[in-house]
C-alpha cells in the first residue's frame, strides 16, 4: 500500500525530531527527503507547530492503543510493566530518541502548543504506569513501598535517561528488564 503525502511527512518529521530535534529541522529538510515542494508541506501543515502537534497527537494515540493491548494480553502487573519496557525500548531503536524525551530536551524552544502536548504525553505515560502499579499493590502483586507515583516516575526517568545515554555514547542498551523488578520490589 502506498503511503500518502501527509503520512510520509509525519513519518519523516517524527524521525527528524527524534534524531536532530524539533528546532534543527526545517520544511526544506522535509521537502528534500519526501521529494515534494515546500508549498505542498504547507498545504498539509500550515506551520511547523501544526506538524509537530499532529505528530505528537498521533503518537499519543498509538501509545494509548499499545497500553490497551498490553492490558488485554498481560494479566499480571509485572508482565504489563515488562511489556511496557519492551515497547519503550523498541520505540528508541535505530538511533532514535524517545519522542517524549526528545521534545522535553527542547522544551524551552518548543512553541506553546507542543510544550502543552509534551506535558500531556508524559502525564499519559505516568498516569498509566501509576494505575498499573496501583493495581499491583491492590492485588498484592507488588509492595507499595514509597508509592506508586514515585515508582512510575522513577521507571520512566530511568528509561528516558538510559535512552539518552545510549544515544550519546552509542554503547547499546545498558538497562535491561531487571529494572522493573528493582523498581517495583525494592522501593
Amino acid at each position: 500500500m502506498a503511503i500518502g503525502t501527509r503520512d510520509a511527512l509525519v513519518h519523516v518529521a517524527e524521525s527528524l525530531m527524534r534524531t536532530k530535534g524539533y528546532a534543527a529541522f526545517s520544511y526544506a529538510d522535509l521537502a528534500e527527503t519526501v521529494g515534494i515542494k515546500k508549498a505542498s508541506i504547507h498545504h498539509h501543515f500550515p506551520t511547523k507547530e501544526d506538524l509537530g502537534i499532529a505528530i505528537v497527537e498521533d503518537y499519543i494515540a498509538s501509545v494509548r492503543t499499545e497500553f490497551e493491548r498490553i492490558e488485554r494480553t498481560h494479566p499480571d502487573v509485572v508482565a504489563r510493566l515488562m511489556a511496557f519496557f519492551v515497547t519503550f525500548r523498541a520505540s528508541s531503536e535505530g538511533g532514535l530518541l524517545p519522542l517524549c524525551g526528545a521534545l522535553a530536551a527542547e522544551m524551552a524552544a518548543l512553541p506553546a502548543g507542543l510544550q502543552k502536548l509534551t506535558h500531556r504525553f508524559f502525564d499519559v505515560q505516568l498516569n498509566w504506569l501509576t494505575a498499573i502499579l496501583d493495581e499491583g499493590v491492590a492485588k498484592r502483586e507488588i509492595p507499595r513501598g514509597r508509592g506508586t507515583r514515585q515508582k512510575a516516575f522513577l521507571l520512566l526517568s530511568v528509561l528516558e535517561g538510559a535512552s539518552f545515554v545510549n544515544w550519546a555514547t552509542k554503547e547499546g542498551d545498558s538497562v535491561d528488564d531487571s529494572i522493573i523488578r528493582l523498581i517495583v520490589e525494592e522501593m
